[in-house]
């Protein structure tokens, strides 16, 4: 027998799983025996370990899309809980460590992390307004922004960062292993979906080949990896903001979130249909507010307008230059960079959005300031629409970018990514 160690045997398949029956109870529509929620979420998970064939796995997202189950808060969040039970595991008691220790609790922000992200798909290509208002927001909480490549779009947000100058960070290195690491030197994480939902591989050629969006569009934004909860302690997720590109599904993603045990959160779609709060006119909110005593999150809906935010109303056409990543990135390191003049349209699209996830993280309850260098410690006490401080939101995220604090920021993710071992 050699001395050399052989190469481990890869494991074998898994048994095919025929959900024959379960799609002919779908549709048509009016089965004596509906589907439930956990049935379809059930099927889905079979997707990710590559279980059903191609030709059920498509007919299964054509007969959700054509029903429109893929449109309900069960079914969403049911979804999104089997995505997370076969996303690539984290440790959650090392990550929890770090996270505790580096929390800054401030106002009713208790140090945990947080997310912004659109479901995309809004027609718009304005700039890329989530993962900017992430790296801003980063000067204050502990980010955990979740995002992938384009898929309707020119420039996704993992496309943005790829092209960043100098140097761009190595996303694919944001890994289980290494993301506890990264946490002890900055507050900002890009969690590279493919890295983290694996499973995903086996759908991504079925979802090529239709031709319409699927429950899968809808579902990522809903399923953050490090939305880890055990028996006895909350997620670590502790705050985010989802912007959906159809009014119609403001209600279905709150119910969604509040089914799946969020705590803060908020749900926003521009008037224009716009996935972002709109910097053109109206949008609407749908935001999820913890119970006092302890139950459920009640989920109140109103109206934000850049005024609320101290901010004037600029046109999409003003924010939708529809430019490469390369292009995009140098915008991103200019705002970073304290180099945009302050009545520019897309920074001012940058603050109410950056500002919208302070306030719904809690941190502009703080009564008093202390952020560090710049900051003048007058609070903007002033409430607007749902009871939030906006424009205090908007004095913080100014505060990110002029005292250099976000930038701060990301150099220290770049530099750690970088570290990291292939």
């Amino acid at each position: 027998m050699s001395s050399q160690q052989r190469p481990s045997a890869a494991p074998a398949p898994l048994p095919q799983v025929d959900i024959k029956p379960l799609l002919a109870r779908l549709w048509p529509l009016g089965h004596v025996d509906p589907v439930t929620a956990d049935e379809i979420a059930e099927a889905i998970s079979y997707c990710f370990t590559n279980q059903v064939s191609e030709v059920q796995a498509g007919s299964l997202l054509m007969c959700l899309h054509f029903t429109g189950l893929d449109r309900h808060a069960d079914v969403l969040a049911k979804t999104a809980a089997a995505m997370l039970k076969s996303a690539a595991q984290i440790d959650s008691d090392e990550l929890r460590s770090v996270v505790e220790a580096r929390g800054r609790k401030e106002g009713a922000y208790e140090g945990g992390l947080c997310d912004i992200v659109g479901t995309g798909g809004d027609s718009h290509n304005t700039f890329n307004i989530s993962t900017t208002s992430s790296i801003l927001a980063s000067s204050l909480l502990i980010l955990s922004k979740h995002g992938n490549k384009a898929s309707t779009s020119k420039s996704g947000s993992a496309d943005l960062l790829a092209n960043m100058l100098p140097l761009a960070p190595q996303i694919s290195r944001v890994r289980p292993d290494t993301i506890a690491s990264l946490y002890s030197k900055t507050n900002y994480a890009f969690l590279f979906a493919p890295v983290f939902h694996p499973g995903m591989r086996h759908v991504a050629p079925i979802r090529r080949q239709l031709p319409w969006r699927t429950v899968f569009n809808l579902v990522g934004p809903l399923a953050n990896p490090v939305d880890l909860v055990s028996s006895s302690k909350p997620s670590l997720l502790e705050a985010r903001m989802i912007g959906v590109a159809r009014k119609d599904l403001g209600p279905v993603f709150a119910e969604a979130l509040k089914l799946g045990g969020a705590r803060k959160a908020m749900v926003v779609c521009g008037d224009e249909e716009l996935d972002e709060i709109s910097c053109a006119g109206n949008t609407l909110c749908w935001r999820l507010v913890p119970s006092s005593v302890g139950g459920e999150p009640s989920v109140e809906h109103f109206l934000l307008h850049p005024a609320d935010f101290g901010l004037p109303a600029h046109p999409l056409s003003t924010v939708s230059p529809g430019k490469e990543p390369s292009e995009n990135a140098a915008i991103l390191a200019r705002i970073l960079n304290n180099e945009m003049p302050e009545d520019d349209p897309i920074l001012h699209f940058v603050l109410v959005n950056t500002a919208a996830l302070f306030v719904v993280s809690g941190i502009c309850e703080a009564e008093t300031s202390d952020m560090g260098f710049g900051d003048d410690g007058v609070v903007v006490t002033e409430r607007g629409p749902g009871g939030g401080r906006w424009k205090e939101g908007v004095r913080r995220a100014r505060w990110a970018i002029r005292s250099g604090e976000a930038a701060r920021q990301w150099a220290g993710f770049v530099e750690a990514t970088n570290s990291f071992s292939e």
